[in-house]
């Protein structure tokens, strides 16, 4: 069986009480409710139950053999929701000898905390017991508040698990993390949950068995991919399924009709948010249109702010495509003014079609190179003063400073260029920022800047030529 539920932990008191660090009883199976939902009576009780986290949890994995050999030192787990992180506690606080204390982060403050952490070293000090506490949803203990934990963890004192849907790196205070080993539990395939759901299928005791209930392949796969990885979510459609089917078999048909708008997993504000603009972005960076349209359309139908993609597809524009096709900006452009004057759903084909373009389109990073290059040299270089011959000269004082003098017009001068006169400051006289490639549009830009670099490296030669038949 896999861990599955992220439900809160069951309570428990906030305060060990004197003695409770001794040996427990093993072995004994909670009494089963019979009216608590599938997802909770299913829910795992040892470590083979377990299914789909083969990697942490295979016999022999450091993890297992930690937990088995009550060995364990402070851990967070990190996983989606319905992966099993309050599941796996549970399973460690029947396997323990340590005291062991859940706390939701939700439903639990600091205060209470820092009583059960002052109980746990009087524990150690008096009969050297150890206090495993378990503290679901970690992340919404701000930073600040995580480091009460500290000085318990570092003494021994108390073992810290803690359970977290956010990326540890981002939510979990680094010296906090620094003396925690992470493990990534992974949402589940879909083998797994449909094993998972046969059980409870034939479960008499905790499951349906009772009812002798049969479900088709293709139905449980169906379940299975509607759960998105969370095997809650599996064992609640299959209950429902069950209490609809009414001893009839439940088939592909009746799922379909359950699962009428499944809920994708995102977070506008966290890690997902950022892993799905980061594959739409590498997507169409790469060429790909149909693995870009997949993840614009993965983002669209969780309920992305549809202007947020227009921004990113209007970078992209200028990043990753720039002069190689200068159409993208304009089609980037037209598609945010598409998705501002329509809305939603309406405007998710003029987001496709602008995806889908500019994964088409012919790729270059040179007018993003050029601007790094040329940011870096203004913030970091001295910054000369613009030279007189580029500056306006709307005074007469200004005039008198020479400002002005010297400048050529562009638009006399042969070509349209005046090759002899330098645009760049002395420093940085001859230094080439933009770059541009042989592909789309800037192949003609590459060919054209080359003449009229080689007409500026030409120019000095004729004005020195110049300069020495006036003087013979």
């Amino acid at each position: 069986m896999d861990l599955f539920a992220d439900d809160p932990p069951p309570p428990v008191s906030p305060k060990p009480r004197s003695g409770e660090g001794g040996p427990k009883p093993r072995g004994e199976a909670p009494a089963v409710d019979p009216s608590a939902p599938l997802a909770e009576r299913m829910r795992p009780r040892t470590l083979d139950d377990i299914v789909g986290q083969e990697k942490l949890l295979a016999p022999g994995r450091p993890l297992r053999e930690a937990i088995e050999h009550d060995r364990l030192r402070s851990i967070i787990l990190w996983g989606p929701p319905g992966t099993g992180k309050t599941t796996l506690a549970r399973v460690i606080a029947n396997a323990t000898q340590a005291h062991f204390i859940a706390f939701s982060a939700v439903l639990s403050g600091i205060k209470e905390i820092r009583e059960v952490m002052a109980e746990a070293e009087q524990a150690r000090r008096r009969s050297g017991s150890r206090t495993i506490l378990f503290i679901d949803e970690i992340h919404r203990f701000n930073k600040a508040q995580q480091d009460a934990f500290l000085p318990r963890v570092e003494s021994g004192d108390i073992v810290l698990i803690g359970a977290t849907t956010e990326n540890p790196s981002f939510e979990v205070n680094s010296a906090l993390l620094s003396r925690s080993k992470v493990h990534v539990l992974k949402p589940l395939t879909v083998e797994a949950m449909v094993t998972i759901l046969r059980r409870a299928l034939s479960d008499s005791e905790r499951g349906l068995g009772s009812q002798n209930l049969t479900a088709a392949d293709d139905a449980l796969a169906g379940i299975a991919r509607y759960a998105n990885g969370d095997a809650r979510i599996a064992l609640n459609m299959l209950e429902m399924a069950a209490a609809t089917a009414q001893g009839k078999p439940i088939d592909a048909a009746l799922v379909a009709d359950l699962a009428q708008n499944r809920a994708l997993l995102y977070d506008k504000t966290g890690e997902e948010h950022y892993n799905l603009i980061s594959a739409l972005h590498k997507s169409m960076r790469n060429s790909d249109p149909d693995a870009s349209v997949y993840w614009l359309a993965r983002m669209v139908e969780s309920g992305e702010d549809p202007l947020y993609i227009a921004r990113r597809l209007v970078r992209f524009a200028s990043e990753d495509i720039g002069n190689a096709d200068p159409q993208a900006l304009t089609v980037a452009i037209a598609a945010k003014d598409a998705v501002h004057f329509m809305g939603m759903p309406e405007g998710n084909t003029a987001l496709a079609q602008c995806a889908i373009y500019m994964a088409a389109a012919p790729k270059s990073n040179a007018v993003y190179v050029a601007y790094n290059e040329a940011a870096e040299a203004a913030a970091s270089e001295i910054a000369e003063p613009v030279p007189l011959h580029l500056r306006n000269a709307p005074t007469g004082l200004m005039k008198s400073l020479d400002y002005g003098k010297g400048y050529r017009y562009a638009h006399n001068e042969a070509e349209g260029i005046a090759a002899e006169m330098e645009c760049l400051p002395p420093a940085h006289q001859g230094r080439t920022f933009y770059r541009p490639t042989d592909r789309g549009e800037e192949r003609e830009i590459k060919a054209r800047l080359a003449a009229l670099r080689a007409a500026k490296t030409k120019a000095p030669e004729a004005e020195s030529s110049r300069g020495s038949k006036s003087k013979a």
